[in-house]
């Protein structure tokens, strides 16, 4: 029997893959505490249904920066994906442009980013190609990164998602115990790398991960810090230096607090997204959608507010969308359909959300995603009983 929720697929990929490729994707920093916070603060949120409204006719499609996709859900770039199944990342970007989706391809991902962006442009719609994205971590060199940006530019996608929350690699330990290498055959193609005839080993970001002391550190950094993630990004140079870069979007990943989202607008990103990093980073944060109503309020609606972290239904989605958020990513639930049926899984896992947020939208009584509105969500009351308006 075809899996008919999220949960269920995650359990068939457990079962596929081999167990430290799944720690890799599963797997939170530290204690893991933010990874399940991510899921659980959903379940504070109640809907407040509205009945007798026409609903005959529920319409999920949504403009995001001025693209049309199907659904407000988008896919969060996921590094190697041939590690999951399937032709990697090809596989994703052909679910997503059958079915009308965004998708943010990672910068370390296992297919050539001309290729991805192929699969998009072979596909032809009516309604025009779905916006693809292409996410990247600046270097401290920043000169090393600009090769990059031109290459997506040049290839079509539409906006650069910028990692922000990655000054350093949070402490993943499932990583530290069982390192995550490509196997043979198998490259990152976005990414110059030097030629080697060494065993495999972890990137340079993961080896930091993995020192012991300050003072190692300070080595790795002293040896090879001009290609490591930047520490260094500001607000004063970043942004603008991506200007003169790229004609492309610029879209801040990892912002969790209104005053950061205040300095976006200010400094002029075309969009945020509200991320925790999947929980891998910083441990002891809020979940992403506790933080996004305070960012909605901040932004006002000067730019698009995006939101991924713990999304696992549609009625996730409905949430999010209710709290001010105007497109969600997920990412996980790519990659588990990728492990349990490669491009079909894919899609299979976008239909249930596609199917959920619909299902929940008809019985919230609303027939458009733009109706969705914090009136209709609540929360349990101070005394324990009954819900209040939020």
């Amino acid at each position: 029997m075809e899996p008919l929720t999220l949960d269920e697929i995650e359990a068939l990929a457990k079962d596929r893959l081999p167990k430290h490729v799944y720690d890799f994707y599963a797997s939170g920093s530290d204690s893991q505490n933010a990874l399940a916070r991510n899921r659980t603060a959903f379940s504070k949120l109640f809907i407040r249904p509205r009945v007798l409204r026409d609903v005959s006719d529920v319409n999920t499609s949504v403009s995001i920066l001025g693209f049309q996709t199907s659904l407000p859900i988008g896919i969060a770039p996921s590094a190697m994906q041939k590690l999951a199944g399937g032709d990697g990342e090809v596989d994703v970007a052909k679910a997503a442009a059958d079915m009308s989706l965004n998708l943010t391809l990672s910068s370390q991902s296992t297919t050539s980013l001309e290729d991805v962006i192929q699969v998009r442009n072979d596909v032809q719609k009516s309604s025009g190609a779905p916006p693809f994205w292409m996410q990247i971590y600046l270097h401290n060199d920043m000169e090393k990164s600009v090769p990059l940006i031109k290459r997506a530019e040049a290839a079509g996608y539409q906006a650069l998602v910028l990692t922000v929350d990655t000054p350093v690699l949070g402490n993943r330990l499932s990583e530290r115990k069982t390192a995550v290498v490509l196997p043979s055959g198998v490259t990152l193609p976005n990414i110059k790398q030097a030629a080697s005839t060494r065993k495999p080993q972890p990137s340079i970001n993961r080896q930091l991960m993995n020192v012991r002391s300050a003072a190692e550190a300070k080595a790795l950094r002293d040896a090879h810090g001009s290609s490591m993630h930047s520490s260094s990004l500001s607000w004063e140079r970043t942004i603008k230096s991506l200007r003169e870069a790229t004609r492309m979007k610029v879209i801040l990943k990892g912002i969790m607090t209104g005053e950061d989202a205040a300095l976006a607008v200010q400094h002029g990103a075309d969009a945020i997204i509200v991320s925790n990093h999947g929980g891998r980073q910083l441990d002891n944060v809020c979940s992403t959608i506790e933080a996004l109503s305070d960012i909605v309020s901040v932004v006002g609606g000067a730019i698009p507010v995006i939101m991924d972290g713990g999304i696992r239904t549609g009625s996730d989605v409905f949430k999010a969308l209710a709290l001010g958020a105007d497109f969600v990513l997920v990412g996980r639930p790519a990659l588990w359909g990728l492990a349990y049926n490669g491009r079909d899984g894919v899609e299979t896992v976008m239909n249930i959300l596609e199917r959920e947020l619909s299902r929940t939208m008809a019985l919230a009584g609303v027939a458009n995603v733009n109706e969705i509105c914090r009136d209709m969500l609540g929360v349990e009351s101070r005394d324990g009983f009954g819900i209040s308006k939020l």
